[in-house]
């Protein structure tokens, strides 16, 4: 059965997903049991990161509750007998029976509505069919799905949805991966009775992202349930009763989530679909290739859908402990800007200002020509947000050779806290943060920075009960928070206890406090953090179950940065820079690059640093190499390569392995499993793929003070446009589409 938007699940986190599943839990006793917590997911199955402590420092361990053993009830499937645990619904039971209920309205993660009527089975001793996906499963009960009874049940249905649906199969964006067309095919008649014209149904106007055709609506509420609870935005909604009744948004109103385009994944038929990817392609025309996306910190799990050279779409892959199966708009949407401004060949800059295409041999000569004319240290090598470990350490070994030890990566500043992995982790986990009851978010606007992490805190609100509170600039999180401050007097009144939230993180039983980059890029960020170690010292923060202390990371390519040691030597200095490497670097300001300094940018796309080169080797995109990347967690991923590289473009990693060639500073491996030999002597973790390397621990010494004072100023927003944040997105024209709907709403509203 196709199912774009209804990927397999682990059953028992399905199971513990469904409301009617946890009122029964709840009146059973199971969670009390330890079994689950309070979100609906296994607590073994988190994998949320754990630390002991010690004297002096923790030392990492992840503690797993032990399981107790579910109460379980017995049901008939189809004559067969199934244990099932106590509180499933009739179509979960099913499920775990191996028989496939069919079904449009229902879905694991989404509340239940009980509207379509497609999963009706028959039950002994009932007087008709009923609905599966709302019944809960009784001990003896007898279920028959392949009964005429049922088979007639479902195919009158199958006729009612028929019956106003419109013949657009073959125009239609879902064809080939379309619910209502895979189940009419298998459950449905073979001929239908209503002549009557069809009736139709105005397209809403939902955003330069959604389309709508709402005449292909079945009712099924997927979107509006999506939006409410996921989302948190309740734009959309149910209008009209009876024949007259449509999905719309009361009044004209645009769809601004910045999930929004997980509406697609969840409806079940043609009615919204992909705005971009609008008759471009049918889905067995593309090549799938799963990777993950860079562009935030998080490591969404993607699904790259591409034809020949041309990327198509992103869509999502499910990653239970990371995005489950749900991604941001910027990693879905921003694929366009892949095909725009893009580096395909060697440049040189002329004498009169002008860029010249010349050969590899001639633009990594003249760079290696400029570095010797420089002291070693009047070098700095700077990584960009989406450079991938291999390259950073290939620019990191080869500066290194060249006596230069003045790097950094974006994001981190020039100054960076690398000895202590706990200090730039998430240490908690992204789905272990479901489990928390109190959380303070400190100088982080968490919904445009890392909009999964934001959507993990509202998922823990929804069902945990969990108290938000907010340092930093006021921002709409979707989920109820207290907004405590902007300024750095709030942290300084909490750490030193005058303040009433302190009250809540003593008297809590999992805190989390999470760090974010607008505190992160302030000169003061060590008096900054040094309060947060008073924090934990007063709370019951770090403990022997339970990590709470976090730092969250704007960029891809931080995490990894700070295991490979691309920081500042002890050697880096702090005279003038005469050269400097840019590995995909963009934000640089001109204050960062003197006049008379060489400047090669090393990328993929022709965005704010290319324009200051001297020379531009261009590299390849991440949806184009292998490269491994590290999330906010410590969890290491690659990409795969979807499609091949741009002209004379080539992988980052080799470009510098040439150039170090060329400058007779030969780095000793010249194939990728060589330079990944080199990166298991300098970071190991990075080759344990999907794996959560545990920090070595959180230090608490406090009688080590800060070098600097806490500013008394308003904590920084870190991002101003979380549609355009790279030079991915910044060559969007979907995302500059996006930018300018947002603008135009908050102009309408009065908001900044």
């Amino acid at each position: 059965m196709g199912c774009r938007g209804r990927q397999t699940v682990k059953l028992l986190q399905e199971v513990a997903a469904t409301p009617l599943f946890w009122s029964s839990v709840r009146q059973g006793g199971v969670a009390e049991a330890g079994i689950l917590d309070g979100r609906g997911a296994l607590r073994g199955s988190l994998g949320g990161v754990r630390h002991s402590t010690s004297a002096a420092a923790l030392a990492s361990n992840r503690v797993r509750p032990e399981k107790a053993e579910v109460e379980t009830i017995e049901v008939s499937v189809d004559g067969l007998p199934v244990q099932v645990p106590k509180g499933m619904t009739v179509l979960q039971a099913c499920e775990l029976g191996g028989v496939t209920i069919p079904r449009f309205c229902y879905h694991s993660r989404l509340s239940i509505a009980g509207n379509c009527r497609m999963c009706l089975v028959e039950v002994e001793k009932t007087p008709k069919p009923v609905a599966s996906c709302a019944m809960p499963a009784l001990p003896g009960m007898k279920i028959k799905t392949d009964t005429p009874l049922a088979k007639k049940a479902r195919e009158g249905v199958m006729e009612f949805l028929l019956m106003n649906h419109p013949l657009d199969c073959p125009i239609c964006d879902q064809g080939g991966e379309c619910d209502l067309q895979d189940q009419s095919m298998v459950f449905g008649s073979d001929r239908g009775r209503f002549i009557d014209s069809k009736r139709s149904v105005l397209d809403k106007n939902l955003g330069p992202l959604v389309k709508t055709i709402m005449t292909r609506c079945i009712q099924c509420t997927r979107c509006v349930r999506f939006a409410k609870e996921i989302a948190g935005v309740e734009d959309l909604g149910v209008l009209g009763r009876g024949g007259s009744e449509e999905i719309g948004t009361y009044v004209e109103n645009l769809l601004t989530s910045e999930l929004s385009g997980n509406v697609i994944d969840v409806c079940p038929v043609g009615a919204l679909t992909s705005k971009p990817y609008a008759f471009t392609a049918r889905p067995w025309e593309l090549k799938s290739t799963e990777s993950i996306d860079v562009l935030d910190a998080v490591g969404s799990n993607i699904r790259i859908n591409s034809r020949g050279p041309e990327v198509m779409r992103i869509i999502p892959r499910l990653h239970e402990e990371v995005n489950e199966e749900w991604i941001g708009d910027k990693a879905r949407f921003s694929y366009d800007g892949l095909k725009r401004q893009r580096l395909s060949e060697p440049m040189i800059r002329l004498p009169d200002g002008q860029l010249q295409a010349v050969s590899w041999k001639d633009a990594l000569e003249a760079v290696a020509e400029a570095a010797y004319k420089v002291k070693p240290e009047e070098m700095v090598g700077v990584a960009g947000k989406l450079a991938d470990a291999e390259s950073m350490l290939a620019l990191k070994d080869f500066l290194n050779r060249m006596g230069c030890e003045r790097l950094w990566a974006e994001g981190d500043g020039k100054s960076v806290d690398a000895d202590l992995r706990s200090r730039f982790l998430l240490n908690t986990g992204i789905a272990a943060l479901e489990q928390a009851d109190v959380c303070l978010l400190i100088g982080t606007q968490i919904r445009w920075e890392a909009p999964m992490v934001n959507a993990r805190l509202r998922k823990a609100v929804r069902f945990n009960k969990t108290k938000v509170a907010v340092v930093g600039p006021e921002v709409d999180l979707t989920y109820p928070h207290q907004h405590l401050g902007e300024s750095t007097d709030t942290l300084l009144e909490i750490a030193e206890g005058r303040h009433p939230f302190c009250a809540e993180l003593a008297s809590a039983e999992r805190p989390v406090v999470i760090v974010g980059s607008g505190a992160l890029e302030r000169p003061d960020k060590e008096a900054i953090m040094s309060a947060l170690d008073i924090i934990a010292q007063q709370s019951t923060l770090i403990r022997d179950d339970w990590f709470g202390a976090n730092v969250l990371l704007l960029n891809a390519s931080q995490a990894a940065a700070r295991d490979l040691g691309f920081v500042p030597g002890a050697r880096a200095g702090k005279s003038e820079a005469k050269f400097l490497y840019l590995l995909g670097a963009d934000d640089l300001t001109p204050a960062d690059i003197p006049e008379d300094a060489f400047v090669v940018y090393q990328g993929h796309h022709g965005d704010r640093s290319a324009y200051r080169a001297n020379v531009i080797l261009p590299g390849a995109a991440y949806t184009e190499k292998e490269g491994t990347y590290e999330n906010v967690e410590g969890r290491a991923q690659q990409t795969s390569p979807a499609v091949p590289t741009v002209g004379d473009a080539r992988d980052d990693w080799k470009i510098i392995r040439a150039l170090s060639e060329v400058a007779g500073k030969t780095l000793p491996y010249d194939t990728a499993n060589g330079l990944r030999a080199r990166m298991l002597a300098v970071a190991p973790n990075l080759l344990r793929v999907d794996e959560v390397e545990l920090a070595t621990g959180w230090s608490l010494d406090l009688n080590t003070r800060p070098t600097t004072a806490l500013e008394s100023s308003p904590l920084p927003k870190a991002i101003d446009n979380y549609y355009m944040t790279d030079a991915i997105s910044r060559a969007s024209r979907v995302m500059a589409q996006c930018t300018s709907t947002l603008a135009k709403r908050l102009a309408a509203t009065g908001q900044k």
